[in-house]
């Protein structure tokens, strides 16, 4: 099942991941310990399989 870009932060947050800033619709997120910084779509639908797994895979959750 899709992940939202809701439950996507959630689960950033959860690994140590921190807001950093937004540009339009898109958050940055980035972890201080490891240094990696993520981009999140924040839209109100689903996210696609591929970009779900490509914030997993850049936030080293994958």
């Amino acid at each position: 099942m899709p992940m939202t870009p809701k439950e996507i932060v959630k689960l950033l947050q959860a690994n140590g991941f921190v807001y950093v800033s937004s540009t339009g619709s898109h958050r940055k997120y980035r972890n201080p310990q490891t240094g990696k910084t993520v981009i999140v779509p924040f839209h109100a639908k689903d996210l696609k399989p591929g970009t779900e797994k490509s914030i997993l895979k850049m936030a080293g959750l994958k």
